[in-house]
């Protein structure tokens, strides 16, 4: 996929539900994690789009978009409203620049992934490297963005057995998702590299390196392994 494809997707009509007196979620219906994402992904797309007056901030997740609200500019059943009149149609574009992380590929899961996968770990590096991902939310740990477009290849289960503990910048895939560990803790994902990018940083303005709707390109390093930085 190019940097600049782009794909139209229909906008749902979600379920809205109050949140608090400042929010709504918006919740919706997909009969599978896959179409769900989809759906989430094209209504903050719309949303983003087409600004409703009096929304502060948009929080996607897995099935749901949080849509944060001034209550003294606007009402949860006028956003509710702007929402089930939003345009039936979305570019589900990123918005966002490009961002480029650049990856050692030398996890401690690359060969077993590779096992799994029926695939060299060759050729692991390459379908890593070839999509232009797109962050979908942000959970887990501040800063931890899941990146859909991974190679079907790669969809991979959790490990049986969760580590207790991760390095920070652990580069891994699980399910339908890649992600980077943003700080050293426990995890359960297949770790197949690592970077020395700052997914969080409180003094940077967004402090996510990669906030939701942002296109990620993973490069491969040429420096030489250094040793690992448990934080």
């Amino acid at each position: 996929m190019s940097r600049s494809s782009m794909s139209s997707t229909a906008v749902p009509t979600p379920t809205v539900l109050p949140c608090g007196d400042a929010a709504v979620l918006l919740e919706v219906a997909a009969p599978d994690a896959e179409h769900a994402l989809d759906e989430v992904r094209a209504l903050h797309a719309a949303m983003r789009a087409h600004p409703v007056d009096g929304v502060v901030d948009l929080v996607p997740a897995a099935r749901t978009l949080l849509v944060a609200f001034d209550p003294a500019v606007t009402t949860a059943d006028r956003v509710a409203a702007a929402v089930v009149a939003l345009p039936r149609t979305a570019t589900a574009a990123a918005d966002r620049p490009l961002v480029e992380i650049s990856v050692r590929y030398d996890g401690d899961d690359l060969a077993d992934v590779a096992r799994r996968a029926g695939l060299s770990t060759e050729a692991v590096v390459a379908r890593h490297l070839e999509p232009t991902y797109t962050v979908a939310f942000i959970g887990f740990a501040p800063g931890f963005a899941y990146l859909t477009g991974l190679d079907p290849a790669l969809k991979l289960p959790r490990r049986e057995t969760p580590r207790t503990r991760v390095p920070a910048g652990a580069v891994a895939v699980a399910e339908l998702f890649c992600g980077i560990y943003p700080r050293p803790g426990p995890g359960g994902w297949n770790l197949i590299g690592r970077t020395d990018a700052v997914l969080w940083d409180a003094d940077r303005t967004p402090p996510a390196l990669l906030p939701p709707g942002t296109p990620v390109r993973f490069v491969e390093s040429t420096r030489e392994n250094g040793p690992r930085d448990d934080g």
